[in-house]
């Protein structure tokens, strides 16, 4: 289950990145906007908090994004090669492998960013509240 949660939070913010970078498509463009609201309103951000803290939080959503966006890029050319090596799989699992690290590090990063901003109480709610978000995503893939 843990995974799947990392696995769609990782979508999720790979949605949201890629919609700021390429024009965003409508789903992506709501996904991104519920995703914010929830946390605005679940975190009871007052406007001063929302407008310090929400660039900070998208900035780490593209930062994460682009460590996937790199590991996936080299998975996608194994596979796409007609006969790889063992250095070009281990090469790429190891960016894969790599990837859960590197989030952790940005988040670590921005916690500290955030601690400046938000209540001790809404720095734990966030990460409750994207658990939330993911779950609710994922009851409504299932319906």
């Amino acid at each position: 289950m843990k995974k799947v949660l990392a696995i769609v939070i990782m979508v999720l913010a790979i949605t949201a990145a890629t919609a700021q970078n390429n024009g965003r498509t409508k789903f992506a463009t709501d996904m991104y906007q519920a995703k914010h609201e929830m946390i605005i309103e679940e975190l009871g951000l007052t406007p001063t908090q929302q407008k310090q803290f929400m660039p900070l939080y998208e900035q780490m959503e593209r930062e994460i994004y682009q460590v996937n966006r790199t590991a996936r890029a080299l998975a996608s050319e194994v596979e796409k090669k007609k006969n790889p090596s063992d250095k070009d799989y281990e090469a790429a699992a190891s960016a894969l492998s790599r990837t859960r690290m590197q989030e952790g590090e940005i988040e670590a990063k921005y916690f500290d960013k955030f601690a400046k901003i938000l209540s001790k109480k809404q720095l734990f709610q966030l990460k409750q509240t994207e658990l939330k978000f993911t779950r609710e995503m994922i009851k409504k893939k299932k319906k």
